[in-house]
């Protein structure tokens, strides 16, 4: 499968994609720590995908996106940025708005 399609498939088959260095649990920079702490405080589940451990990945996304840097967050399969905007989305409440509220 090419690279291009392997993100297309893992960014439509899941809510919350973060492509990062390292992983959710343990990331490996400074900027994907800041992305995981922001989309930790939301609640809600979402795939880390460790760059790291696939040189094409991590040189793919920057192309499937045109965005030249690291960490990357898709929602609903939509590119909302890195780690700045995430953080400013989420200091608006514009980040939270994207998901629409579970409660009956």
């Amino acid at each position: 499968m090419a690279t291009s399609d392997r993100i297309r498939q893992l960014v439509t088959e899941n809510e919350i994609v973060v492509f990062m260095k390292g992983v959710p649990e343990s990331p490996q920079c400074g900027f994907s720590a800041g992305v995981v702490k922001v989309l930790d405080a939301i609640g809600r589940p979402y795939v880390g995908i460790n760059v790291l451990d696939d040189p094409f990945l991590r040189e793919g996304i920057k192309e499937y996106s045109d965005w030249p840097t690291l960490p990357q967050v898709y929602v609903g399969g939509e590119f909302i940025g890195g780690c700045d905007i995430v953080r400013d989305m989420y200091a608006s409440g514009e980040l939270q708005a994207l998901f629409p509220s579970e409660s009956a």
